[in-house]
Formats: structure tokens, sequence, C-alpha cells
């Protein structure tokens, strides 16, 4: 598995949610399937079923988080390259067409969130954008023809 780059803050989320996850999820899945339990013949008892289920999904979700902090590779925002656009680098992009100007900082899937302008450098804007400098442009495909994006500034 490759290595996620992470700001310490992104690191910490992750792991508070796992914690949670971990403590107050498995006590809740518990609950469920013991009150499900309660009720009856398990093999007709459709809320047992459902409750084992939810169990699954957690157990899952907490291996996933698992394994995305045993293979992250925490960086120091002072350290960033801001010569070109790179994770962690805070970018003003300018929709070629629209003209709309839009700030993004380039942050890893895990941290990935567009309310707050953390764009992913997974997504096809993100890859788009990787990698190029000042006034050059990122050329985005998608399904409704190329966007073209100036890279206006890059900044932290």
């Amino acid at each position: 598995m490759e290595l996620t780059l992470m700001t310490p803050e992104g690191f910490e989320k992750l792991k508070h949610e796992l914690d949670e996850l971990k403590g107050n999820g498995r006590q809740d899945a518990s609950k469920a399937i013991a009150e499900a339990r309660e009720k009856g013949d398990l093999s007709e008892n459709a809320e047992y079923h459902a409750a084992k289920d939810a169990q699954g999904m957690l157990e899952y979700k907490i291996n996933e988080l698992e394994k995305k902090l045993a293979n992250v590779k925490l960086v120091d925002e002072s350290q960033v390259d801001i010569s070109r656009a790179n994770i962690l680098s805070s970018v003003t992009i300018r929709n070629k067409k629209s003209g709309k100007l839009q700030d993004y900082k380039l942050v890893s899937e895990a941290e990935a969130d567009l309310k707050s302008g953390k764009l992913s450098v997974a997504s096809p804007i993100g890859k788009g954008i990787v990698g190029k400098k000042i006034g050059e442009i990122a050329e985005i495909s998608t399904p409704n023809g190329t966007i073209e994006f100036e890279i206006i500034n890059i900044y932290i």
C-alpha cells in the first residue's frame, strides 16, 4: 500500500474518528445486537441480522482507517515547495471559460473536503493541477468536455 501524505491536523482527525468507532461505535453495535437477541428466534429476526450487518460494516470501516493511519507520512507545510502546485500547497485557479476564481488546498484523499476548500490530489481537478506552475493551464477532461483552469497563485 502506498504512503498517504497528510498534515498533522488531518492525521489527528482520522485518529479521533478511529478512537470514536472503536469506543462508542462498538458499544452501540453490541447493544443493538443484544437487544435484537432478546426478541427471540434469531433465524427469522430481521433486527438481529441488520444489527450484525451494521457491526460488520463498522469493523470494515475500523479496519480501513487503521490501514490508512498505518501508511501515513506526516508532512510539515513549511517544507512544501510552492514553485509548483503540490500536495499541501494552496492554489488559486481561474476557470478559463467562466473567469471564476477558486481557491483550493491540495490534500490527500483522506483529508478532502470541498466544503472547506480541501481538494484531493487524486481527484480529476487535483490530478490536473499537481505539478503546474503559476500561469500554466490545467486541462481537465469531463463527460461534458475539457475544462481549462489557469494557475493564478500557489501559496501555503
